[in-house]
């Protein structure tokens, strides 16, 4: 049971963590992209994960074999590296565009819409969690909020 907490505190703090470096990756990519090019930022900075990530595994697993073992799962499931693309792709490009605040405000609405259905139809193999009211309006007032974040 104490393990399931610090568990969940553990992916709570993550998840702040990673909401807040979010927002700070939009207004980086924003500037690179300005600087060098929006192609050669996102090159740069796929490249700089993945050394990272390697560099990771090594230390933490002391093999490279995950890679080996992501080979053989279902195309689907590595599709997860696309998104990471597309979405690095357009906050280097939307950041300088339409503001960090929009791109962030924006980039969350989706978020928060497409996790709410891959939760009530269990798209992915995901649970299925349903979707009541509170969930629909906290969507809506986000979808707002997104919208009204693009006028300056």
């Amino acid at each position: 049971m104490l393990g399931a907490v610090s568990g969940n505190v553990l992916a709570t703090l993550l998840a702040v963590a990673a909401g807040l470096a979010g927002s700070v990756q939009v207004a980086l990519m924003s500037r690179l992209g300005e600087r060098i090019g929006v192609f050669q930022a996102l090159g740069f900075s796929t490249l700089l994960t993945a050394g990272l990530a390697f560099a990771f595994l090594l230390v933490v697993r002391r093999s490279a074999a995950g890679y080996g073992e992501a080979l053989h799962q279902p195309w689907w499931m590595l599709m997860g590296g696309v998104c990471g693309l597309l979405i690095v792709f357009t906050v280097t490009y939307a950041g300088p565009r339409i503001g960090v605040a929009a791109t962030v405000g924006i980039l969350i609405a989706g978020q928060l819409a497409m996790g709410a259905a891959i939760d009530k139809w269990g798209l992915f193999r995901s649970e299925k969690i349903a979707l009541g009211w509170p969930r629909l309006v906290g969507i809506a007032l986000l979808a707002i909020g997104a919208a009204l974040s693009l006028r300056k």
